[in-house]
């Protein structure tokens, strides 16, 4: 069954669905689409063809057409169920939805370039004022997520084995480090990530590693 995956290198949408096709061992086309301010492939009309909200990621995988990576993350879970990223007990799987949400909820709609670029465009704010406005919506998110994470503390972000909050929490980090907040203050956040980087798929997940990546 063929699999695509229409994804840009920076997009941390992307890279969760990335991570989670490569923790599930599942093989995907890379069709990359820039979405970088003034390119804007994913305005074309042949794109919002195929995907009508004109985002990314967009998974192709056989009959099945999908956009939003919370859909699809849940999708490759039910479809592929082993290894499973989402923990047995109905206690646990909440729990881990609540840190996904925290991040796909809560801070990446925030941070995300259409709503960087209504604050420059509209209400006129320059690179620093933008760059302020992201590091505050992952700091006000990371603050929560770090407390949650501390009333039970594992080797990733939720016990021991990797789930669908890892999945979320890496590329977030990522961002965070980009845009240079500090995180001395997330002590788990840090460590989750770190244990997270030691994996294959993290690792082949990463910006820096895909075919649109700019080359040093």
């Amino acid at each position: 069954m063929s699999r695509t995956l229409y994804s840009y290198f920076r997009s941390s949408a992307a890279f969760r669905v990335r991570i989670a096709l490569g923790l599930k061992g599942l093989d995907y086309d890379y069709a990359a689409v820039n979405i970088f301010p003034g390119v804007d492939e994913q305005k074309s009309d042949k794109y919002r063809r195929m995907n009508p909200q004109g985002r990314v990621p967009f998974l192709v995988d056989g009959d099945l057409s999908l956009g939003q990576s919370p859909a699809i993350l849940e999708y490759l879970e039910e479809a592929y169920p082993s290894p499973a990223l989402l923990p047995e007990s109905l206690a646990a799987r909440a729990r881990v939805r609540q840190l996904m949400n925290i991040i796909t909820c809560d801070i990446h709609p925030l941070n995300n370039l259409a709503v960087l670029g209504e604050l420059k465009s509209r209400f006129g704010a320059d690179d620093a004022a933008t760059q302020d406005w992201y590091r505050h919506w992952i700091k006000v998110g990371f603050t929560a997520l770090e407390a949650i994470m501390a009333e039970s503390p594992g080797t990733y972000t939720h016990g021991h084995t990797v789930t669908l909050a890892d999945v979320c929490l890496v590329p977030q980090v990522w961002n965070a480090r980009r845009f240079n907040l500090p995180l001395d203050d997330f002590p788990h956040i840090v460590a989750a990530d770190a244990a997270c980087r030691e994996l294959p798929a993290f690792q082949a997940a990463m910006p820096e590693q895909q075919p649109d990546a700019p080359k040093a």
